[in-house]
């Protein structure tokens, strides 16, 4: 009963989050396509809770489905190659009530029944929705302002970026993963150590302000950036603001990688990402992770001693490690194409956390992942050099 309650907490704080999303947005967005590779905004209306009724009542306890075509309309999201975004029509949606009443009705039967549920199911659904809380947010980050309600401007600072020296780690086993008692996704397990030499790795992730200087040499621009004359300026959330250069900056795979190479460095490997990681404690507000901002904030906004800082917040991090299994994974039976489907050698790991980012998706054993294309994602990155 105890662990039930404390699911039904969890579940409910989820959703608070994922409603509240909804709230921010004008009535006529909710059929907006603010990103092209993505669904417009009514599906993942539909989506949050009908994953976890495909999940927990279809699949977790033989339930017959009250409305099959919103299960499967709405039961999974699209992630499509480039130059080949979906061409539905606002037209081909159901209207907002009707999506609405399904998300209702599939709450009340998932609250009535879920102290009968298994408890791993449950807390699948509970992630779930915490990771597209933060798609939804990027979706909506591309949303028109007039279309949005709410919510603050980002930080202005025009502070210089700070000096951003390197830190030695010194090496040793790193643990990547997580064992199959602890509860993960299915890319998490199995737990494995790996060794690591010694290296030495950026204090800060890289800084609006170093990485300007790459932009004037003729690197690509950020898709968070605007230029407006001689002047660039952040695109937040709510609104733009001149560029802080002492700010976290959010750019592609492809984009950390040729800065790297212009600096002559490299991105860590997952493995010198986790073992610097490990040095420090995060702190959510602080470190800028949990909900707290929509924006970044300043690199050395966090005292990390004499360790890397804000290795969990601020933006995800870009490893340099393709996106693939470990030894001895096996899809989730409920959910075989959740990580399976990525294993194409076109998708990099991610580590770390967003503003956006839930804190319980912040362990060590978690791992994102994005084509390296793909401009929208909240993820910086930080160089080490071997």
């Amino acid at each position: 009963m105890e662990r039930a309650e404390a699911l039904r907490r969890e579940l409910d704080s989820a959703r608070e989050q994922t409603d509240l999303l909804f709230g921010l947005i004008s009535p006529k967005a909710i059929y907006q396509r603010p990103v092209s590779e993505r669904h417009r905004l009514i599906f993942y209306l539909g989506h949050f809770d009908a994953f976890d009724w495909n999940l927990l009542a279809r699949r977790g306890m033989g339930e017959g489905g009250f409305h099959p075509e919103f299960d499967s309309l709405f039961e999974r999201g699209i992630d499509p190659p480039p130059g080949q975004a979906p061409v539905d029509t606002a037209s081909d949606w159901p209207g907002r009530q009707e999506v609405e009443q399904y998300n209702m009705r599939t709450r009340e039967w998932i609250d009535s029944h879920l102290g009968q549920m298994d408890p791993h199911l449950a807390q699948m659904a509970i992630e779930h929705r915490l990771m597209h809380a933060e798609t939804f947010a990027y979706l909506l980050h591309n949303l028109p302002y007039k279309q949005k309600r709410g919510g603050n401007l980002p930080e202005a600072s025009r502070r210089d970026a700070p000096v951003n020296p390197l830190v030695r780690v010194s090496g040793g086993a790193v643990t990547l993963g997580a064992p199959r008692e602890r509860f993960g996704w299915d890319n998490e397990y199995l737990a494995h150590d790996v060794a690591t030499p010694d290296f030495a790795i950026t204090k800060y992730k890289i800084s609006n302000g170093e990485y300007l200087r790459f932009v004037q040499e003729g690197g690509s621009t950020p898709h968070f950036w605007v230029r407006e004359g001689e002047d660039w300026f952040y695109r937040g959330m709510f609104g733009k603001t001149p560029l802080p250069p002492s700010h976290a900056v959010w750019v592609t795979w492809n984009q950390a990688e040729a800065y790297a190479e212009w600096r002559g460095m490299s991105l860590p490997t997952e493995a010198q990402f986790q073992l610097a990681a490990s040095r420090t404690k995060p702190h959510a507000e602080r470190d800028n992770f949990g909900f707290h901002r929509w924006d970044p904030i300043a690199v050395d906004a966090s005292n990390g001693g004499p360790h890397a800082s804000q290795m969990t917040g601020n933006g995800w991090e870009w490893t340099r490690d393709v996106f693939a299994p470990f030894e001895g994974f096996q899809p989730h039976p409920f959910y075989s194409g959740y990580s399976a489907d990525f294993f194409d050698g076109n998708h990099y790991v991610l580590k770390g956390a967003s503003p956006r980012t839930a804190a319980r998706l912040t362990r060590a054993a978690f791992r994102n992942w994005f084509r390296p294309e793909y401009p929208h994602m909240y993820a910086g990155f930080r160089l080490v050099e071997n």
